[in-house]
Parts: structure tokens; sequence; C-alpha cells
């Protein structure tokens, strides 16, 4: 699937045997994490109790004891519940917490690099995670990298990028039919591979959309851009480089006013660029030739869900003809249609007015909107330019 991607603009070299040297993996060293092979030799300190081997393995691998199971192995080793029950399972507890490692630290620590998606750092956090495993079968590790995974998606319930990013990994990586075949150690080599593969495939991709869109932005344009994404940012940056002359039309891009933090950032680049509040959309699109807008997700339907605001410019671009143009990553592309606006997880921000508002008025302070596939004419991704119409065969692609 990932030989045909278009990820190899930028690196050619087949799949198979290819060694990928990333210089940032090695920028942050793991913690270390003690061994789940201690706790497999002494998973019950007292020594006058014997458990049998299925509840040791139990115990190993999912690392939380409950009580019930506990019971029933002390009661089929014929021991007494009374006083040893929570001795174990405290030991084991805190056995699983000290081998566990701390993903969420490791993102933090991959955040901190400002060009970063964060889908790209929960990448990199899980490819550590492989790194410092210290599993002994192929089941406790993908136990590890789904905990790892969970965690990190927990972490913030509302991205979409980071669920469809940690979902991905976890298809791309566990999915070789090397694992059946080969050694426990040479396995886990090809896991952790596959996994700094998949990281660098993720992080070339701005560059690569970049790429792939300069054929699109003609001498003399003129573009209009909603909210910051860097993914747009690197195309126009591209584009002037280039040496393309181009104009953009930024909005405000309330509530957060993304679009005056793009506007900076084109301003020192030497673009000519204005700045439009939201609501002169309509009245600056005759002087409009195309739309270029970021995404936070790309769904099954074709369709986007980007900043509040992305669906009324698509609407008033379509009815006066102006292409929409999307450049989304493909660790974006999620398992989600929604049917209408309202059908997906809310992204809530607050909105500041300037102004008291009274407690009787209600203020909707959702901070993104879906765009259906009919209003986008095409999306900018690191497979490829895609129609909104080829983008779940894509998907079907990416998960099967």
């Amino acid at each position: 699937m990932w030989r045909r991607s278009a990820s190899f603009i930028l690196d050619n070299r087949p799949l198979q045997g290819d060694t990928v040297t990333n210089p940032e993996s090695r920028l942050l060293s793991p913690p270390p994490s003690s061994s789940m092979a201690e706790t497999l030799q002494n998973p019950n300190p007292d020594p006058t109790l014997t458990i049998s081997p299925y509840y040791q393995t139990r115990a190993a691998h999912h690392g939380v004891v409950t009580s019930d199971w506990l019971a029933q192995a002390q009661a089929a080793a014929g021991g007494d519940t009374d006083t040893r029950s929570s001795e174990q399972e405290g030991s084991l507890k805190s056995a699983a917490s000290e081998k566990s490692f701390p993903v969420i630290d490791e993102f933090n620590n991959w955040r901190k690099q400002p060009d970063l998606a964060e889908a790209v750092a929960a990448i990199r956090a899980l490819a550590s995670v492989i790194r410092s495993s210290e599993a002994t079968t192929m089941m406790e590790l993908q136990n590890e990298l789904k905990m790892a995974s969970d965690s990190l998606k927990s972490w913030d319930m509302t991205s979409i990028s980071l669920t469809a990013g940690c979902d991905l990994f976890m298809r791309y990586v566990t999915r070789t039919s090397a694992v059946e075949y080969e050694d426990f150690d040479s396995a886990k080599s090809r896991f952790l591979e596959r996994a700094e593969k998949f990281g660098e495939i993720s992080y070339k991709a701005r560059k690569i959309i970049a790429m792939l869109s300069q054929d699109f932005i003609f001498d003399g344009c003129t573009i209009l851009v909603h909210g910051f994404s860097r993914v747009v940012l690197e195309i126009l940056k591209t584009a002037a480089e280039n040496k393309k002359h181009f104009r953009v039309l930024c909005t405000e891009g309330r509530p957060d006013r993304t679009g005056l933090r793009l506007s900076n950032e084109l301003a020192k680049l030497d673009v000519p660029v204005k700045l439009l509040i939201d609501s002169a959309v309509a009245y600056s699109m005759d002087e409009i030739d195309m739309v270029f807008v970021g995404a936070d997700g790309v769904v099954e339907s074709g369709g986007i869900i980007n900043m509040m605001g992305t669906y009324q410019i698509a609407l008033v671009a379509k009815s006066m003809d102006k292409p929409v143009y999307v450049a989304a990553e493909s660790y974006k592309f999620a398992r989600l249609y929604p049917l209408n606006q309202k059908d997906m997880v809310p992204a809530l921000k607050p909105i500041d007015f300037g102004v008291p508002i009274p407690l009787k008025v209600e203020v909707e302070t959702s901070a993104r909107d879906y765009t259906p596939p009919q209003y986008l004419t095409l999306l900018f991704t690191d497979l490829g330019v895609l129609t909104p119409s080829v983008v779940s065969d894509e998907l079907i692609q990416l998960y099967l």
C-alpha cells in the first residue's frame, strides 16, 4: 500500500531492507523501564503460595490483577484469601506501573517541536514504546502498543488526527507477515523498522503535499485561505521560494483568530496578503481564483472536518464556481462518516466578544464544522492528488 505512496517522491528506496536513519528519533532517549520478565519469574512474592502458570501469565500480560480471578487462583492452590490477596494485588500493580512506558511524557516531549504535528508526535512516541520495550513475546509487545495507543487517544478525545494517526500506526506497523516466521528479536526489529518508516513517511508528508500542489498555483493568482494550517503555509512558502507571484486573502479566523497568525507568517515571506473579517468572504469571492484550506480530519465520504467557517466558504466558492483545494496528510484520514453538522464529537472553544454577554443569551462555541465532499474540488495528500470520491478507496487500503 505504501509502495505506491507519493511519499517516495523524496525517498524512492525500496521498503524491504530499507534502514531509516532518523536523527530526530535520537534526540530524546526513552526512560528505562523494568522488564516484564521479572514479573513472569516472580509474580507472587509469597513463596508458600503457588499460583498456576495461567494466572501468572495473565498477571504479567495484563498488568492489572482483579480480586476475582486472584481469589480463584488462590482457591485453586488451596491458599488463604484473607491476608494475601491485598499484598499480591499491590505487588503486581506496582510491577505493572514500573514496567509501563511513560508514553504521554514522550509524546509531550515531541510536541515541544513547533513544526511537528500532533499526530506525528504520537507516532514518534509509539515508536519509542517499541524501542524501549522489554517484552519477551509478540503478544506482550502488541498489548504494550495497544495500551500506549489507547492512552494517547484518550489524551484528547476530540482530536481526529491524533486518533487516526494512532490507528494507522497500529495497522501499518503490526501488519507484517514476517511476524509469523521470524523469532521474536527479528520480529521486534521488523516492528521498529516499520515504525520508524511510518514516522518518516508522516514527517515528510507536508513537503510532499507542497510539491504536488505547485502546478495548481499560477502567476498572478489570488488565493483565499482560512485559519492557520501548517501544510497550507508550507504550500504557499514553497510557491514563494519558486518565485511565483501570487496574492493571498486571509480570513481573520474567529474565534481564536488564527488567520492573524498566518498573515504574519506570509508577511515575513514578502507575500502580498490582505486580512479579511470572516463575514467578508462572499464580498471578496469575485476577486479570488482558488481556495486553500487544511483539515482536522478527512472522513470516509471524502468530506472534511475543519475549523469553523470552512463549510460556508466552500458553499460560497461552489456557488461562484471557484475551486476549493484541501491540503491534508494521510494520517488525518479517519474512519468517520458524519451525516450532518452535529454528528461528530464537539470541539468547543471559548469566545471573547469584548463585551459582557447576558446569561440568557446562548453562545455557539463549537470550533469546527463538516464540509461535504460535493463542495470540494481536490485533496492534496502525500498519497497523491485525489478527488473526494477516491478517499473511501484509500481508506479501505489504509485500514485493510
